[in-house]
């Protein structure tokens, strides 16, 4: 599996547009909370973007409550005022690209809480996507290959394992980000990454046994280069 990524600019500036492009929609057509958005595939081609990116658009457009997705189903407009949600809407244009800094931080407050839910709520389905991450990044490693997404779809099957839709949602908005600057800024040595796949396997084992205490702190443990780029320690 991989996370196919844009640069930073093209990445933002495709969002800023799909999401002014589905407000100019709503109005054009003066969709009431409840009514449907035409499909991706429809926004995709109306947009000239690719499916991936609508889809992107629409998550952090539901990230903020402006829209509501139903699988099987469609997305649909949320259940809030017209002027209101065009207010919201100019409000997330507005925002500034969030420096890696932040991203990197926002990331370790985001994982010491969704580590302790995933080792109270995974399933066995959780598992095996766990344990399926853990070792292909393991393979990476080992074969002195670069091993940067498989880190990050491993801590992803984490966030997904915490049963809180909100939380996975926002991993995938800050997780495309991560992996285009992670070694740029040369927040961690290559050399760690053998480290990493014991300290994996001890976050895995922990959320096996469904113990939220060991969890955390072995995800601690394993953020401690983190730490220390964001904090200056």
């Amino acid at each position: 599996m991989k996370l196919e990524v844009l640069t930073k600019n093209e990445n933002f500036s495709i969002q800023k547009q799909i999401i002014a492009n589905i407000r100019d929609l709503i109005n054009v057509k003066n969709l009431e909370p409840g009514d449907k958005l035409p499909a991706e595939r429809v926004l995709s081609e109306k947009f000239e973007v690719s499916r991936s990116s609508v889809r992107e658009a629409i998550q952090k457009l539901e990230f903020y409550g402006l829209l509501k997705s139903i699988p099987q189903s469609g997305t649909f407009v949320a259940n809030i005022g017209v002027i209101a949600l065009n207010g919201m809407i100019e409000d997330i244009l507005r925002l500034e690209d969030p420096e890696f800094k932040s991203l990197v931080e926002t990331r370790i407050l985001l994982e010491l809480k969704t580590v302790k839910l995933a080792a109270l709520r995974r399933t066995e389905e959780d598992l095996i996507k766990l344990k399926e991450a853990l070792d292909a990044y393991s393979n990476k490693v080992k074969n002195k290959e670069d091993a940067v997404q498989e880190d990050l779809l491993f801590h992803l099957a984490i966030a997904r394992a915490s049963g809180n839709s909100s939380m996975n949602t926002f991993m995938l908005i800050i997780t495309p980000e991560i992996i285009t600057n992670f070694e740029k800024y040369h927040v961690c040595h290559k050399g760690l990454s053998a480290s990493a796949i014991t300290e994996h396997q001890l976050i895995f084992d922990a959320i096996k046994k469904q113990d939220p205490v060991e969890a955390k702190k072995a995800m601690k443990n394993h953020f401690n280069e983190l730490y220390k780029y964001c904090y200056n320690l």
